[in-house]
C-alpha cells in the first residue's frame, strides 16, 4: 500500500495542549467582553432575579415612621411647597413625642414665607433633626443645603445612584464633589438612631480604609465590583438588599402629623422621615426586586431612604453584612475556572448525548451554586462563567472533532481501498492503540499471508499488442480478486504486476487463537472463491475473444512484523517476515504440482493446522522451496469449506520457532 506521510499528532498530548490554548483564548475573550461591559445587563438580570427570591422581612420595620405628603395633602394645603411656618409646626409636633431623629426630605435652600424666622429659631436649637441637600450630577443640577441650618453636619445629601435601565441597586454613605464632603441623609439618620445604642462609625481595625458600623464593616464598591463595569465609584458605595421593601413601612399623612392625630408610641424612639409620595412631585425610583410596575417596582424617595436606614441598622445591630463580591482578579479566576471545566468536558466526553446533557447541567449547577452563595451574601458572576464554560466546551469539542475528522480521513485514505468497511471501522475504533505519532506503529503478530499469481501472464501479454487492452484485462482480473479479499476480511498489501499479496489478521492484532484460526479459514475460503471468480471471468473472456488464464495461490500462517516503511515523502504500510517469504514460495511452486484446475491452492502446515480440518486437502509432504534451506510441509486444497455454521475446531497446533525477518 502506498501512502503519504501523516502529520505527527499525539491525540492525548498535543491535542489536549491545543485545546487548552483554545480554552485560555476563549476565557480571555470572555474577560475582555466583560471588561467592555457587554455582559453587564445579563449580570444585572441575574442579580435582580437572585435578589427577588431572597427571604424578606414580612412585617413593617417598627423603628421607622414615614410622614408622607400625598396629593390630598397638597390639595388641603392649597399650595406646594409647604411654607416655613407649617414646616416649623410639623417638626415641633413630632419632636414633642420624643423621636430619636426626624429627617426632613424636603429641599429648603430658599425661604418660603411666612414663618422663616420661626424656622431659623427652631434650627438654632440642639434638636435631633436632619435635613437634605443634593450634590447633583451631569443630568440634574444640585440643590444647596437648607438656608436655616448653620451646622453642615446636620445636613446630608439625598443623591441616589441609578444604574443602566433606571434601576437603583446601590446607596451612598459619604461623598464629596471636590469642594465639600458630606454624609448621606440615610447615614445621618441611622447614625443618630445608633448613637443612643452606643454605636458610632469608626475605621475598621484590620483595614483602616474601611468603615465599621457596629457589628459590620462596609467594603466600598469599586469601578468593576461584582457585575458592574466601569461605574462611577465616587463616594463610599454599598449594595442595597431591599429586604424590608416588600413589607413596607408604617406611615401617617402630613395632615395627621400636623394635627397631632397619631399615637405617642408611633413616634417615640423612632426614625421619622418626612417626604413626598405625591405623584405630581415625581420623587420616585425603581427597585430591582419586582418584574413590573404593577408588582410595586416603583418606590418613593423617602421609602428608598427608609430601606437604606433599615439595612444600616440591621448591619450595625445584627451583624448582617452588605452583599459582598469578588475582586476583579478573583472574578477572572472564577471565569477561567469554569472555562477549564468546559475544556475538560470537551476533551473527555465523546458521546454527543452525554455532551449535550452536560452542556445543560453544568450551567444549571453554576446558577444554583451562585444563587446559594448569593443567599449567603456573596455576589458571584454567573453569565461570564457560563459563556466561558459553553464556549470552551464547544470550541474544544469542535477542534477535536476537526482533528478526528482529519485523522479519520487520513487513516481511511490509508486503508479504504485495501480493507473492508468493517475492518476500517475497527481500525478507527482502536486508533489510539493502532496509531502512534500519526502513523500505524509497528506490531509483532500472527497473521495469514496470501499470494496469487497468473499462470503464463507474460506469454499472454506479449500476444496482446494493445497495451490498453492488456491493462483493462488485467484490471478486471485484479478488481475481482481484490473484491474477494475485502469480502473475506483481508487487507490488500500490494500489487506486483499480475500478482497480488493479501494479509488476513492485520492491521488490528488478533488476541486469541480462535481469531487467528478464523483468519486462516478466511484466507483459504478467499482463495477458493477467487478460483470460482476466475472461472466466471474465463467464460466471459472466451466469449469476448480475450485470453483465459489460470492462477496459483500460496497461503501461509505465521509471525509477522507489520508497520510502515519508506521515507517522509512516501510510506508503505506492509508486512515483513519469513511468513511472507514462505507464502510467496508456495505460490511459486511449479511443475510437479501443476494441475488442470483453474486455481491451484497450496497452504503450509501452520495454515492447515489452524484450518481445523474444514477443507478437503491433499498432503504434498515436505517440499523444498526456492531460496529456503530446509523443507516445508505443504498441502493442496481440493475442496470448498464446510458449512460456515460449523464452529472452527482449533487443533493442537504450535507455531514453528520461526522469527519474523526484520
Amino acid at each position: 500500500m502506498k501512502l503519504v506521510a501523516l502529520p505527527k499528532i499525539n491525540f492525548l498530548k498535543s491535542d489536549a495542549l491545543v485545546g487548552l490554548l483554545i480554552c485560555m483564548l476563549v476565557c480571555a475573550g470572555v474577560v475582555l467582553v466583560r471588561k467592555a461591559g457587554l455582559l453587564e445587563s445579563t449580570e444585572f438580570a441575574a442579580y435582580d432575579l437572585y435578589l427577588r427570591y431572597q427571604p424578606r422581612i414580612s412585617y413593617p420595620e417598627d423603628r421607622i415612621l414615614l410622614v408622607s405628603i400625598s396629593e390630598s395633602d397638597i390639595r388641603r394645603l392649597g399650595r406646594w411647597p409647604i411654607n416655613d411656618w407649617q414646616l416649623t409646626q410639623l417638626i415641633k409636633s413630632l419632636l414633642a413625642h420624643g423621636p430619636r431623629v426626624v429627617g426632613v426630605d424636603i429641599f429648603r435652600n430658599i425661604e418660603v414665607p411666612p414663618g422663616s424666622d420661626k424656622l431659623r429659631e427652631l434650627f438654632s436649637r440642639d434638636i435631633p433633626v436632619v435635613t437634605v441637600m443634593k450634590f447633583g450630577d451631569k443630568i440634574s443640577p444640585g440643590v444647596a443645603g437648607p438656608y436655616m441650618v448653620k451646622d453642615g453636619s446636620r445636613t446630608g445629601f439625598g443623591d441616589a445612584l441609578i444604574d443602566t435601565g433606571g434601576i437603583t441597586r446601590r446607596a451612598l454613605l459619604f461623598m464629596d464633589d471636590g469642594q465639600e464632603s458630606r454624609s448621606s441623609f440615610a447615614f445621618l439618620l441611622a447614625s443618630s438612631y445608633l448613637k443612643k445604642e452606643g454605636i458610632v462609625a469608626q475605621s475598621d481595625l484590620i483595614d483602616p480604609q474601611m468603615l465599621k458600623l457596629g457589628k459590620s464593616t462596609f467594603v466600598p464598591l469599586e469601578t468593576d465590583s461584582g457585575g458592574y463595569i466601569n461605574i462611577d465609584d465616587k463616594g463610599y458605595q454599598f449594595l442595597l438588599d431591599f429586604t424590608s421593601a416588600k413589607a413596607g413601612f408604617k406611615s401617617i399623612s402630613l395632615s395627621d402629623a400636623m394635627a397631632g392625630n397619631f399615637a405617642d408610641d408611633a413616634v417615640r424612639d423612632k426614625v421619622v422621615i418626612i417626604g413626598a409620595m405625591a405623584e405630581s412631585l415625581r420623587d420616585f425610583f425603581f427597585m430591582p426586586i419586582s418584574r413590573s410596575p404593577e408588582e410595586g417596582q416603583r418606590i418613593s424617595g423617602i421609602e428608598l431612604h427608609a430601606i437604606t436606614v433599615t439595612q444600616l441598622l440591621r448591619s450595625a445591630l445584627n451583624g448582617e453584612k452588605p452583599i459582598e463580591y469578588f475582586s476583579e482578579r478573583m472574578e477572572s479566576v472564577w471565569i477561567f475556572f469554569w472555562g477549564l471545566l468546559g475544556f475538560g468536558l470537551g476533551l473527555r466526553i465523546h458521546s454527543f448525548r452525554q455532551f449535550a446533557l452536560c452542556l445543560a447541567l453544568f450551567p444549571a449547577l453554576l446558577a444554583g451554586l451562585t444563587f446559594i452563595y448569593f443567599g449567603r451574601g456573596l455576589w458571584l458572576a454567573v453569565t461570564p462563567p457560563i459563556f466561558a464554560f459553553l464556549l470552551s466546551a464547544d470550541s474544544v469539542r469542535l477542534y477535536l472533532l476537526s482533528v478526528e475528522k482529519r485523522q479519520r480521513a487520513l487513516l481511511m485514505r490509508l486503508f479504504e481501498k485495501h480493507v473492508s468497511t468493517d475492518i476500517a471501522k475497527t481500525i478507527w475504533a482502536q486508533r489510539e492503540q493502532f496509531v502512534k505519532e500519526g502513523v500505524p506503529h509497528p506490531q509483532q503478530l500472527i497473521a495469514t499471508v496470501l499470494f496469487t499469481d497468473m499462470q503464463g501472464f507474460t506469454t499472454i501479454s506479449e500476444k496482446l499488442a494493445d497495451a490498453g487492452k492488456v491493462m483493462d484485462w488485467l484490471n478486471e482480473y485484479m478488481e475481482a480478486m481484490t473484491t474477494e479479499v475485502l469480502n473475506h476480511g483481508g487487507v490488500v498489501d500490494k500489487y506486483i504486476g499480475d500478482a497480488l499479496m493479501a494479509v488476513f489478521g492485520v492491521p488490528v492484532a488478533r488476541v486469541d487463537q480462535a481469531e487467528i484460526a478464523r483468519d486462516a479459514v478466511n484466507a483459504i475460503e478467499c482463495a477458493i472463491t477467487m478460483g470460482r471468480r476466475l472461472e466466471d471471468l474465463n467464460l466471459k473472456w472466451e466469449k469476448e475473444g480475450r485470453p483465459t488464464v489460470k492462477m496459483r495461490v500460496g497461503i501461509y500462517t505465521g509471525p509477522l512484523v507489520v508497520g510502515c516503511i519508506g521515507s517522509k515523502q512516501r510510506l508503505e504500510y506492509t508486512v515483513i517476515g519469513d511468513t511472507v517469504n514462505i507464502a510467496s514460495r508456495l505460490e511459486g511452486v511449479r511443475r510437479e504440482f501443476e494441475t488442470e484446475n483453474t486455481c491451484r491452492i497450496l497452504i503450509g502446515e501452520s495454515t492447515f493446522g489452524y484450518s481445523g480440518g474444514l477443507f478437503e486437502v491433499r498432503s504434498l509432504g515436505s517440499i523444498q522451496l526456492k531460496g529456503k534451506g530446509g523443507t516445508v510441509a505443504a498441502y493442496q486444497v481440493l475442496g470448498s469449506a464446510k458449512d460456515n455454521s460449523e464452529a472452527i475446531e482449533i487443533i493442537a497446533y504450535e507455531q514453528p520457532a520461526a522469527k519474523a525477518a526484520l
